[in-house]
């Protein structure tokens, strides 16, 4: 379960307390976060999983008694296309398998909003469906765009849901330099599923979820 203590925990209730004046601090100090995630240097990784076309990697957390995981892949779709794939939009439900629901809670500016959505169950059910509430914020990035978010207190709940909760997590998309019409798509993803789960399980999904996540995310692109 999340820190209480975590500065983290404060500012999901801050954006519900207090709205859009604190959502210029939020946005700058989540990307200043993706960004010293996207620095750490190689040697701190160890790869969880390694398929074709990604591999994913894992490290303790900061945040929470978890992992943080990346990874990363190749995309034959330009950054824009890619990047409005993964944001709160029209097209993530039609290609993410594993989200069931996205409905945009508060919209702070174009690039910007809250947003609730969830997942379905996975491992033969072995963790139950989830439910999250994300502060979600798109900026440019060197050549590219970063996607981020963190997710933040919100009292509505729903019984057939256990509500989870994600560390500050974002997409890093970039041209490649010698071929501008694919994309370089880096991601770090820490998420407290919360519930009584085998930390096996969750490892063994979370894993798994992310390498499912770039297979999915291809196929969608192809038929965009």
């Amino acid at each position: 379960m999340a820190d209480p203590e975590s500065p983290w925990s404060q500012i999901g209730r801050k954006i519900k307390l207090e709205g859009l004046s604190d959502v210029a601090s939020i946005s700058t100090k989540l990307q200043n976060t993706l960004i010293q995630y996207h620095s750490i240097e190689e040697d701190e990784w160890r790869v969880a999983k390694k398929a074709k076309d990604v591999t994913v990697w894992r490290k303790p957390s900061e945040e929470f008694n978890g992992y943080l995981y990346k990874a990363q892949g190749v995309m034959d779709d330009v950054v824009n296309n890619v990047i409005d794939h993964i944001r709160p939009g029209p097209w993530r439900l039609d290609w993410d398998r594993l989200m069931t629901s996205l409905d945009v809670l508060e919209h702070f500016e174009e690039n910007c909003c809250v947003m609730r959505y969830t997942t379905a169950g996975q491992l033969l059910n072995i963790i139950s469906p989830r439910e999250f509430v994300d502060f979600s914020y798109t900026v440019g990035y060197e050549e590219g765009l970063l996607s981020c978010g963190v997710s933040v207190e919100w009292s509505e709940t729903r019984p057939e849901f256990v509500r989870g909760y994600n560390h500050p997590c974002g997409w890093f998309c970039v041209p490649l330099k010698d071929s501008p019409s694919q994309s370089l798509l880096t991601g770090y993803i820490q998420t407290d599923l919360r519930g009584m789960i085998p930390q096996s399980a969750v490892d063994t999904a979370m894993a798994s979820t992310l390498a499912n996540f770039y297979s999915d995310l291809r196929k969608g692109l192809r038929k965009a």
